[in-house]
């Protein structure tokens, strides 16, 4: 009986998991750049009341096993794209495809589908928590000239390359926006601000311009949205809700036996 009682705590607390993780998708289903997750639950050790038998003289026998409930195996990031927003704004860029911007703060690296960037006093491009957008070779990208009124004008283009235009219309690029890969983006670990941490089995970034060697391209003047499906969302709600509500019932029902066989002795 005690089993049942534990083996319904078990499923309590994976499905307020799964709620925790369908509630925070539901929350972001309007921030840029964000990235759902999905829970996945696996059964724990189940408990053998009788090994399984050869068959020799007579015939051979299963296990008898009685599981004793479930567990959250792990949460898995969807990396699918997003919808595009129009901004109109030259420092907004998105990423068409593969791949995330870097962005430096207080010395270490975080990376980025995010791409609302403004430029700064010093010639930076930065994201609205002050972090540096990195160039195409893993430093800082310097954009200084910028304020120096010598151009009337700038774009980036598809490539990352970003072009000023002086008085005489003549086009400088000052720099290229980098775009940096992973062998295993599904083993980054989200750090907050819409970023994302390298970790040992993400494996390391691969810093190059964008649309080249499978990353890929930017669209200035467009965002990448939250690619939370809200339908999905929703029904998982449902899902969740109805688990943790049949697992409460299965405690009840445990208690409810427990109390008569208690009353046995009265």
């Amino acid at each position: 009986m005690l089993r049942s009682l534990f083996t319904g705590i078990s499923g309590l607390r994976a499905h307020q998991q799964m709620l925790d993780v369908t509630s925070n998708n539901i929350a972001n289903v309007n921030t840029t750049g964000f990235k759902s997750s999905n829970t996945v639950f696996e059964s724990t050790l189940s408990q053998t009341i009788e090994g399984a038998g050869a068959p020799i003289v007579n015939g051979g026998t299963n296990p008898v096993q009685v599981g004793l409930g479930v567990q959250l195996a792990g949460t898995e990031v969807n990396f699918n794209q997003g919808n595009n927003q129009y901004t109109g704004r030259t420092s907004d860029v998105m990423i068409n495809g593969d791949g995330f911007f870097a962005v430096q703060k207080n010395g270490a690296t975080s990376f980025t589908r995010a791409g609302s960037f403004s430029l700064d006093k010093a010639g930076h491009l930065v994201s609205p928590d002050g972090s540096s957008l990195e160039d195409a070779t893993g430093a800082v990208i310097d954009l200084s000239a910028l304020n120096s009124g010598t151009y009337t004008s700038w774009s980036i283009s598809p490539q990352g390359n970003v072009n000023a235009v002086d008085a005489t219309g003549a086009t400088t690029t000052l720099a290229t926006i980098g775009v940096a890969t992973f062998a295993n983006p599904a083993g980054l670990a989200a750090s907050g601000d819409t970023q994302w941490a390298q970790t040992a089995n993400s494996g390391v970034p691969t810093f190059g311009a964008p649309d080249s060697a499978n990353r890929g391209s930017l669209t200035s003047g467009y965002l990448e949205m939250s690619n939370v499906d809200l339908s999905t969302e929703l029904t998982n709600l449902i899902i969740a809700e109805r688990g943790f509500q049949a697992n409460s019932r299965v405690i009840t029902a445990s208690d409810e036996i427990l109390q008569s066989l208690v009353n046995l002795g009265h």
